[in-house]
């Protein structure tokens, strides 16, 4: 059975990045499905820490209606993530109401209508796409074995707030990571955090702490860019007048002082990761370059692998957007301690500060997946490799026609 996994989707975006919102970017992978007898959605398919599950549900419709009648009966498996866990929350609630439920396997398939009433409602877009839901992974074979990757946060090195958040949780509950066995430990740090995000984001937009934008900020700010377009220039031409004069000097001036608080940020970051360190959160580093992202996300995950005893098994994850290995990677880093074969998808959503004008140059460049066949080791594929930078730019980040 030949299986396709894509992850991190993250319809209902409110920065419209999610990509195939967009007809014209669905079709790459629409046009993929034919050779495939099955779909996997890692996780993340859903953004819903933007605002309410509705919302999300319908930026989403027209996509599941298109792919159930691409995939045409064939199977259609879904996996919740950390920005949708929303969605498999009500099943994991109602397994232990009466009684004690038992272990969390590494695969639980179920229903969708068993799940949860927005899986039964997204089901139906699907149809004539058979669903399934499965949580926190699937066996895609037996030698292969698919999750969305974020019980990674868990162990991870980088400062994310995704790691701080179930950092202070292990502390609160004194349950360190480096104790963890069962899947059931990963969930007791992760679902008190998704649940209040995702409470806060039930009835109204949340703030850009909760949504990212806050993230991406303080990222171009540590690296020393501008976080955009740039600040424009000032006297174009000899007629520019008083006016223009006074304003190009207030952009100087809020260029001046992004610039200086830039610099503290720089300068305080070393200090403010020794004391998350000191007060028992860690460990982290302070160092977050691409570079580091991308071997602290597979340290972490190894370490995932290794404590759910996945053995030699092929681990294909999401959550980190980087997808892998590519060429020119160094393979070593993709092979867990224990022998697991790392692979990542990535996602399909634009993430500017990463991305390059050279189409597919970015090995953060959306739109990949990778392919698993009967035999043989998995592949990475990626869907939107011919696409330009302005082609799947967010309209709100095109620039205007001169």
């Amino acid at each position: 059975m030949r299986t396709l996994i894509i992850s991190d989707l993250h319809l209902g975006s409110i920065s419209g990045a999610d990509l195939l919102r967009r007809p014209q970017l669905r079709r790459p992978l629409l046009a993929a499905l034919a050779d495939v007898d099955r779909l996997v959605l890692l996780g993340d398919v859903l953004e819903l820490r933007h605002g309410p599950v509705r919302e999300a549900l319908a930026a989403s419709r027209e996509f599941f209606q298109e792919l159930g009648a691409a995939l045409d009966g064939r199977e259609l498996v879904i996996v919740a993530g950390n920005h949708d866990h929303a969605l498999v929350e009500p099943w994991l609630a109602a397994r232990g109401a009466e009684d004690e439920p038992p272990p969390l396997a590494l695969e639980q398939l179920l229903q969708p209508q068993d799940v949860s009433p927005a899986y039964a409602r997204i089901a139906g877009w699907a149809s004539p796409a058979r669903v399934r839901i499965a949580y926190p992974g699937v066996w895609v074979r037996p030698d292969v074995y698919a999750t969305h990757g974020h019980y990674l946060d868990c162990h991870l090195t980088v400062p994310t707030l995704e790691r701080l958040s179930v950092g202070v949780m292990s502390r609160l509950l004194r349950r360190p990571a480096d104790t963890f066995s069962r899947v059931v430990d990963y969930e007791a740090m992760g679902a008190p955090v998704f649940a209040w995000r995702d409470a806060v984001a039930r009835d109204t937009h949340t703030g850009s702490a909760l949504n990212g934008l806050a993230t991406v900020s303080a990222w171009t700010a540590l690296h020393g860019g501008s976080g955009g377009a740039g600040v424009p220039g000032t006297g174009q031409g000899a007629a520019a007048g008083d006016g223009a004069v006074a304003r190009g000097g207030h952009r100087r001036g809020a260029k001046a002082l992004r610039g200086l608080r830039r610099r503290a940020l720089v300068a305080a970051f070393p200090l403010a990761v020794a004391a998350l360190n000191r007060a028992g959160i860690g460990p982290l580093r302070a160092e977050i370059s691409t570079e580091e992202l991308r071997r602290a996300g597979l340290r972490a995950m190894d370490e995932v692998a290794v404590r759910l005893g996945l053995g030699e098994a092929y681990v294909v994850f999401g959550h980190t957007h980087r997808p892998g290995p590519l060429a020119g990677d160094d393979e070593s880093e993709w092979l867990g301690r224990a022998g697991a074969r790392l692979l990542n998808c990535g996602s399909w959503t634009y993430a500017g500060i990463f991305l390059t004008d050279t189409p597919g140059e970015s090995p953060y460049w959306p739109g990949a997946g990778v392919l698993v066949g009967d035999t043989g080791a998995p592949q990475v594929v990626r869907m939107l490799q011919e696409r330009t930078r302005a082609e799947i730019r967010p309209a709100r980040l095109r620039p205007a026609p001169a």
